[in-house]
């Protein structure tokens, strides 16, 4: 689940008077953002791995009923998370991957879903990773996960707003004074997609990986769960269903990946 800021409508305009003003953040948090816009793709997973590894996950009550309550929060959440993300990249997808490991955008991109929200892959990644550290519930993640994560991304954002100030100004002055950073306008949803077609193709391709890694991670995640539900109640866990699920994702996903390489998928 790596990204970065926007791209592709219009050039910045000459500034004029009571324009309003370009975000700004602390020095600190952009040269943050500026390092893990270069490293994030293995300082996340890595983050994320230490603390799977080094907490474990609390049974609420010592009830598997109200812990599979929990479970199936956290799997929701995330699938909030991932529709978010193909809504987005559906609608209107933006080159993230930055340019020489730099911040980058070819231009300021303000339609489909970046006109509810200036960060919405960004929301998407967060709501997917809310929803692992719910299927978790460890004291330890949330202590240290959350607020890592929060600022990860938000010092992120900090570094693409202040190229995106630089580069675009008041035309990106404006963009942010209408649209929120995070949590999308829900509302504007038909008014913001009316005439844009749905690419499922692009979906695919771009999201195929990501949607994989994730779902394949939750279903692990649920059965060294349902190990510990075992061990509690002196019974044996069945690994079947979620090897089962597992497997179909690998399967989804090498399916996807020869569809990519044969171009089968070009848009």
């Amino acid at each position: 689940m790596s990204e970065p800021s926007q791209a592709a409508v219009s050039s910045a305009q000459e500034p004029r008077q009571g324009w309003p003003a370009i975000p700004t953040s602390p020095a600190w948090l952009v040269t943050l953002g500026n390092f893990l816009f270069r490293t994030r793709d293995a300082v996340f997973p890595v983050i994320l791995i230490a603390l799977l590894v080094m907490s474990t996950p609390h049974v609420p009550r010592n009830n598997p009923r109200l812990a599979g309550l929990l479970d199936a929060a956290g799997v929701i959440i995330a699938l909030l998370g991932q529709a978010l993300r193909v809504a987005v990249v559906g609608y209107r997808y933006i080159v993230r991957g930055g340019k020489n490991r730099q911040v980058y955008a070819e231009g300021l991109v303000t339609t489909g879903f970046f006109a509810l929200s200036r960060n919405p892959l960004y929301v998407g990644n967060l709501l997917i990773l809310a929803g692992l550290l719910v299927i978790w519930n460890s004291p330890l993640m949330y202590a240290i996960g959350v607020p890592f994560f929060l600022l990860g991304y938000r010092a992120i954002v900090a570094a693409e707003e202040a190229y995106l100030g630089r580069e675009y100004g008041p035309a990106f002055a404006e963009y942010c004074q209408r649209v929120p950073r995070w949590w999308p306008a829900l509302g504007r949803i038909r008014a913001a997609t009316e005439g844009m077609a749905f690419n499922w193709r692009r979906v695919i391709l771009k999201e195929y990986g990501s949607a994989a890694y994730w779902v394949a991670g939750a279903a692990v995640l649920l059965m060294l769960k349902n190990r510990r539900y075992a061990v509690l109640h002196g019974t044996v866990s069945n690994d079947v269903p979620y090897w089962v699920v597992v497997g179909i994702v690998a399967a989804l996903w090498a399916w996807a990946r020869y569809l990519k390489k044969s171009k089968r998928l070009r848009e």
